[in-house]
């Protein structure tokens, strides 16, 4: 089954007059009341940049891997930058305080079989960038830091959207959390691996998981695979089938959080892509596709207080949780992805 995930012109909100951008804004909120996801189309990312960015993200995944290597993400959670080779990384929805040390063991005993890149702000000292040597891929650190740029300006304007979308008093509202110096662009790469791994439950792609930010961007190569629960039948996964030249967006849970989830973070995942396009074969051997996807995780400045917006809230409706800084709540999910 394939989900029917909004799909939405977001030049009417960038370029139409000020009834245009608030009833863009509503139809962007419903979508995320819905299904906690938008397609959007026309937005202010070239696509020549979008191609280019998915060019240097195959560049660099396609180097040996003692030449990755020379990045590497750092020992524990803190510090999330560099590279990962497959397995190291686990996603899932567990949450230090909450879940055990056991449950994490055995999620842990399937592996995600993708390879990452993380990419932060030049100017975030707490979470320094860890590039790979410039001799290695001239010109990479160059366009990723300009493309971490670009999708920090797309980041504000869908900012803007949710403020008028939800009904707060401008559209300015979250400026002051959003620096942009505290988001994080990743490289995903998802090898071609044999069939029958993924088939018999040995590995995953990408466990289900929702994601802890704000919100996320998502660009998507042709390949397919992902997967989100559905908002009618919790547990049942639905496919969303890429759309062309469209960037994809999920509320997180900060944004669910400071919604009373009146904005949706729905659990997604990575599985095999459609039937047609499933497998190569070679010599009999059947092999799954590789994928590549770049994700975009928005967030706030590490001290923001997260706590229920005015509109979410009365004496009908409490606070479903706590006030919790950024920081706070991400260390309770980051904690649980790198042993």
């Amino acid at each position: 089954m394939s989900s029917d995930i909004p799909t939405i012109d977001f030049s009417g909100f960038l370029n139409g007059d000020p009834k245009t951008r608030l009833e863009v804004s509503k139809s962007i909120v419903e979508a995320f009341r819905t299904y906690g996801f938008v397609s959007l189309t026309h937005h202010p990312v070239p696509l020549a940049e979008v191609s280019q960015a998915f060019e240097w993200t195959k560049l660099f995944f396609d180097l040996p891997a003692d030449s990755k290597a020379l990045a590497p993400h750092p020992p524990g959670f803190l510090h999330h930058r560099g590279y990962s080779h497959p397995g190291r990384e686990k996603v899932s929805n567990l949450t230090r305080g909450t879940d055990t040390e056991s449950s994490l063991s055995q999620t842990r005993q399937i592996p995600d079989i993708k390879e990452s890149y993380e990419i932060g702000s030049e100017n975030y000292p707490d979470q320094p960038n860890i590039w790979i040597p410039q001799d290695i891929l001239p010109g990479f650190q160059e366009f990723m830091t300009k493309f971490y740029w670009t999708l920090a300006e797309f980041s504000k304007e869908i900012a803007k959207a949710l403020a008028l979308g939800i009904g707060l008093e401008n559209e300015d509202y979250f400026e002051p959390f959003f620096t942009g110096h505290h988001n994080q662009l990743r490289l995903l790469h998802y090898p071609e691996i044999d069939a029958k791994i993924l088939e018999e439950g040995r590995g995953v792609r990408v466990s289900a998981h929702c994601d802890w930010g704000t919100f996320t961007l998502l660009f998507q190569d042709d390949c397919g695979g992902l997967e989100i629960e559905s908002p009618t039948n919790p547990g049942e996964f639905i496919k969303v089938d890429p759309v062309e030249n469209a960037c994809l967006v999920n509320i997180g849970d900060l944004m669910a959080r400071w919604s009373n989830d009146y904005l949706r973070s729905t659990s997604h995942r990575v599985g095999l892509p459609p039937l047609q396009d499933r497998y190569t074969s070679t010599g009999g051997k059947r092999t799954t596709r590789a994928r590549y996807s770049i994700p975009y995780f928005v967030t706030t400045t590490p001290e923001s207080v997260i706590e229920c917006l005015p509109p979410f809230t009365d004496e009908a409706h409490p606070a479903k949780y706590p006030p919790i800084t950024q920081w706070d709540y991400s260390k309770s999910k980051s904690s649980m992805q790198y042993s």
